[in-house]
């Protein structure tokens, strides 16, 4: 052990590699701005020292004399150093050791076999990776503590990172690795692996990281995606595989419309995939089940949808069934296959969707000062349509005849309807009306549609009026764009529109196949003028089609030519030109169809429909999972569309029914539950859930005196028993894209080997007090006791 070391050791430190530097210093500002006046202080206690024996004390010898004021001399200016709080300024260099953050899965899937096999004997996941930790490998991990500062966490289910043992892994010896692996567990339902990432980042505060070392199967299925996330962190991440990496499996996806209308056939799509099997003959079923039981315990009836056998040459199938609902209300798809032998997960050979099959229609209404080459084509397309039909489809021709407004049902008399009958509308289109024919009453009506009851906005910038007479009324803060009062049609020359990167995440900007999913586009071919605006709107704005070279006020950003937002809990679209009916041109009706169906599929099915809105029961998911709690929301209103109060109601409540799948310990399934009022119109309650099945909820409108239901499913496995095997491609991704390796379980001995972080080295400046009270006192007491011995032998001489 060196000089140095041992400096160190009584200082507190094991890490020190040399002492850089030793100087004195001073702690009392005076002292320390000024040291020339702690010179001239010991000068001058010096000098009174002198002056005071050479004067004023009588001693037998001149010697005496001057020896005394000598010690009384450096008695002052030992004081004189207490009060100037001397100490020394020791720099140290030190090596500390580097950190490594060591992330263990805690969810379900680790409980599922290491081998691919359900049937082998063998250790799950999670015990295979006690067993090499605690048993002959638990020197590995001694080794791993000893060479880094060890940092344990636990991800899981999307609330970021679990720590699981303190920062200095003391109770790891060379025994095992001590409690924190009983603290870990693996029972979380779904995987976020991407969430625990980002918490560990938002944790990087040490520059001393030297990397991530991850032990997961890496089967995420919830929150943010893994790869980005962990290259927030900025430092390797070292995978750690567990899991096999092929398995026997056979599984179904089920794909159809979230909404079927009755007497009309829909197509239902299933998907089969197999792995590690050859030339199987797989039967698929899919059939349909009313979502919910009876009161009374029933179970519901099994509606046969179809049944096909095939051999699986491929590795996925996809598979046709039609489906023509008999029924309205809310059902169960589902769509199954027989499990093999030695399949290790078999809750994916079956897949459920949710749908609702109404016998109603979609209500659309049409604003329009004029007929219009855009307003024909969507009348005729949407009187075709089986969700709108003749009945569905309405409009307010300003320019109409008064006699043709009475006398024609497709012809609304007036634009401002009662309420009762504005509400039952599910999506409105507003086309090129001047700002004198909007009414604040409607244009208020409208903001209330789509804020309050989530309805659809459509507003199709016309040539002859255009945006800005919608600047001074109150749906300019609706829409996804903001109008420029001055901006006028710009139709200079044509252009060819191009369509944004975002286009894709919508379906009706969907015009093509395949990769070529925008390439529809290209049939709208060259446009001859378009609206422009001062900005796109920042508040949840998306930009789907742009201007190809002219720009907003900014000089930067791209004139939107369709532009959709967020209001409330509906949604606006903004058009900047009715010139759609050229989509037209080389296709027919094909494309032109397809926008139009899509988004009015996405606006006016995304809530309750008709007058189904004025009294809409919800709960906040269609699935839960046993000993979570169900949030249960019904939003009521009156005849008129005003909000209900609970002043109005018996009881000054509504009151819910609660169908439970399985009796209680009093052998009944109903449960009658109190729904208070949260706001005017709204009325809430927590509903927990402790065992599987279904449930169903039914609430009574005091209107109507109707009865709306809602159903939902309260899971009792995991997402993470649905997949066998490990996600091998995630975990390669992450080791490349940061930079670190991916290992096997078995093969992780080689990490310290192969990881080998730079040498850290920092300064660091240690204080240590020259004078401590004691000392102080000590010397101090031995000066007196030295002076008054010498006055002894002085006067004893």
């Amino acid at each position: 052990m060196n000089v140095s070391s041992l400096v160190a050791r009584l200082l507190g430190y094991a890490d020190v590699s040399e002492i850089g530097s030793v100087r004195p210093s001073f702690g009392a500002p005076w002292a320390h701005q000024n040291p020339a006046l702690v010179v001239l202080a010991c000068l001058a206690a010096g000098a009174l020292s002198f002056v005071f024996y050479g004067r004023w004390q009588a001693l037998k010898t001149a010697g005496s004399r001057w020896v005394l004021a000598a010690l009384r001399g450096a008695l002052l200016c030992l004081l004189v150093l207490i009060l100037t709080d001397p100490s020394l300024e020791v720099t140290l260099v030190r090596t500390p050791k580097p950190v490594l953050w060591l992330l263990m899965d805690g969810t379900d899937s680790m409980s599922l076999p290491a081998s691919g096999s359900e049937t082998a004997a063998g250790p799950t996941r999670a015990e295979a990776v006690r067993t090499f930790l605690e048993n002959e490998n638990s020197a590995w991990l001694k080794s791993l503590n000893d060479k880094f500062r060890l940092e344990v966490f636990e991800f899981a289910d999307g609330d970021g990172v679990q720590t699981l043992t303190a920062p200095d892994l003391d109770e790891i010896s060379a025994d095992g690795p001590g409690d924190w692996l009983k603290r870990w567990t693996t029972t979380a339902d779904v995987s976020a692996l991407g969430d625990g990432f980002a918490d560990l980042s938002r944790r990087h505060g040490s520059s001393h990281l030297a990397g991530v070392l991850v032990v997961s199967d890496f089967d995420q299925n919830a929150g943010t995606p893994a790869l980005p996330a962990a290259k927030q962190i900025g430092v390797p991440v070292f995978p750690v595989g567990v899991g096999p990496l092929s398995a026997v499996d056979l599984s179904c996806d089920l794909l159809a419309p979230p909404t079927m209308k009755k007497a009309e056939s829909s197509t239902i799509l299933v998907t089969v995939r197999k792995r590690e099997l050859e030339h199987l003959a797989v039967t698929v079923r899919v059939f349909a089940e009313a979502a919910g039981m009876s009161p009374t315990g029933n179970a519901p009836e099994r509606i046969p949808v179809g049944e096909q056998t095939v051999t699986m040459a491929l590795d996925a199938q996809t598979l046709e069934f039609p489906f023509t609902p008999e029924q309205a209300g809310a059902f169960v798809l589902t769509a199954e296959v027989d499990p093999v032998d030695d399949e290790p997960v078999t809750q994916n050979n079956r897949a459920t969707r949710d749908v609702r099959i109404i016998d109603d229609f979609l209500r659309l209404l049409y604003v329009e000062y004029e007929p219009t080459w855009e307003w024909r084509f969507i009348k005729e397309v949407f009187h075709r349509d089986r969700l709108v039909g003749t009945r569905g489809f309405r409009t307010f021709l300003r320019s109409a005849d008064p006699a043709v407004r009475e006398s024609n049902e497709l012809f609304l008399p007036g634009l401002t309807l009662p309420r009762s009958q504005f509400f039952e509308t599910d999506v409105l289109f507003l086309g090129d009306m001047p700002a004198s024919s909007l009414s604040t009453r409607f244009c208020e009506m409208t903001r209330e549609f789509v804020s309050q009851f989530g309805g659809g906005l459509v507003v199709l910038a016309g040539p002859r009026f255009g945006p800005v007479e919608l600047a001074e009324t109150p749906l300019a803060e609706m829409l996804p764009v903001v109008v420029d009062p001055e901006a006028r049609l710009r139709d200079e020359q044509e252009f060819l529109p191009r369509v944004t990167p975002l286009a894709g995440q919508y379906d009706f900007m969907r015009l093509g196949q395949g990769a070529a999913v925008l390439d529809g586009w290209k049939n709208l071919g060259k446009l001859p003028w378009y609206q422009p605006v001062a900005r796109v709107d920042s508040r949840s704005t998306t930009v789907l089609l742009e201007h190809p070279t002219e720009f907003c006020a900014d000089g930067k950003t791209p004139q939107p030519l369709i532009a959709i937002r967020k209001y409330g809990r509906g949604e606006v679209v903004y058009i900047a030109f009715n010139e759609l009916w050229r989509l037209r041109r080389l296709r027919g009706e094909e494309y032109y169809r397809q926008f139009w169906g899509q988004l009015i599929h996405r606006l006016g099915l995304s809530h309750a429909i008709g007058t189904q809105k004025r009294f809409v029961v919800r709960t906040d998911r269609m699935e839960y999972r046993a000993g979570e709690q169900v949030l249960l929301t019904v939003e009521a209103y009156d005849r008129d569309f005003q909000p209900l109060v609970e002043a109005a109601l018996p009881d000054r409540r509504l009151e819910a029914e609660l169908i439970r799948p399985e009796p209680d310990e009093t052998g009944g399934r109903l449960q009658t539950v109190a729904v208070r009022q949260l706001t005017p119109g709204v009325f809430e309650t927590r509903l927990p859930v402790a065992t599987g099945g279904e449930y169903e909820i039914r609430v009574t409108d005091p209107i109507g005196e109707e009865t709306s239901s809602v159903r939902f499913r309260v899971a009792t496995v995991s997402a993470e028993r649905r997949n066998p095997l490990r996600n091998s491609a995630l975990q390669r991704s992450l080791a490349v894209e940061t930079g670190g390796k991916a290992y096997e379980l078995k093969d992780l001995g080689q990490f310290l080997n192969d990881f080998q972080p730079p040498r850290i080295e920092e300064t660091q400046v240690q204080v240590i007090p020259i004078w401590s009270t004691w000392l102080t006192f000590a010397i101090v007491m031995g000066l007196m006791l030295t002076e008054w011995l010498w006055r002894k032998w002085v006067n004893l001489a």
